[in-house]
């Protein structure tokens, strides 16, 4: 872990972008940026894990004004060298988003691709709701696009479950059911080196965010598998949950 930018440091931030997953495709990039531009409406967006402005710049290339909170400044010195990344165009605060505080109101908070388990303790993921809350107008929404914990891919007595496979590259979630602690590791070989990262995280259930939610004041207004707003299921593998702010 880099101490100054926790586990999305230099090294992370520097191939953060070159990644070939789903979330980086156009489709997927579009499909969010309109999702939260038809919620922020007139007002402020605030990103929770802004990073490399994946998310941020399409929004505020649709007219809406973004601000961030993060971490990583590694991650930040990508999006401010991407054109409509300066300062001038999307603030950036760097701090720990659970408590770190801005200045206004905004109608529209999120957090997107996972970045709640970033928090790794309850505690600290009510906090962030706590945090949402107090930034939020009357009438604010907070959306958060996160993963259904994969449970049910763990027979008795196994708590490692693979996701990536390649002749030089292995990658796997590991799992522990009574704490609700997870990580997801990396194994790579180059040049007949071979490196490990992990990455710690908490998961959480739709219903415990809600809960979350509540003791915030927020109530669910919308639950949704994607962001083409396709039912959410009992087969849905993750979900994007709208919570609103009382007017």
């Amino acid at each position: 872990m880099d101490d100054e930018d926790g586990y999305f440091g230099e090294q992370t931030a520097a191939t953060y972008d070159e990644s070939e997953g789903e979330m980086f495709r156009p489709g997927a990039v579009n499909a969010a940026a309109d999702f939260l531009a038809e919620l922020a409406g007139d007002g402020r967006a605030l990103e929770l894990g802004i990073g490399t402005g994946r998310i941020a710049l399409p929004l505020a290339a649709r007219g809406v004004p973004v601000h961030g909170i993060d971490l990583s400044r590694a991650m930040v010195r990508r999006l401010r060298a991407k054109p409509g990344g300066g300062a001038d165009d999307i603030g950036v605060t760097i701090g720990d988003f659970a408590t770190t505080r801005v200045d206004g109101e905004f109608s529209l908070a999120y957090l997107v691709f996972n970045t709640i388990m970033n928090l790794t303790s309850q505690d600290a993921q009510v906090d962030c709701f706590r945090n949402v809350a107090a930034h939020l107008a009357p009438g604010g929404r907070f959306v958060v696009e996160v993963v259904v914990p994969e449970l049910r891919k763990l027979p008795p007595g196994q708590t490692a479950v693979p996701f990536r496979m390649t002749p030089t590259r292995w990658a796997y979630d590991l799992y522990d059911v009574a704490t609700q602690a997870m990580s997801s590791n990396y194994i790579e070989v180059e040049d007949g080196r071979g490196s490990f990262r992990s990455i710690p995280f908490r998961y959480v259930w739709p219903a415990e965010l809600d809960l979350m939610a509540r003791i915030a004041g927020l109530r669910l207004r919308e639950r949704w598998e994607d962001w083409g707003r396709e039912p959410f299921t009992n087969e849905s593998g993750r979900h994007v949950s709208v919570w609103e702010k009382p007017a």
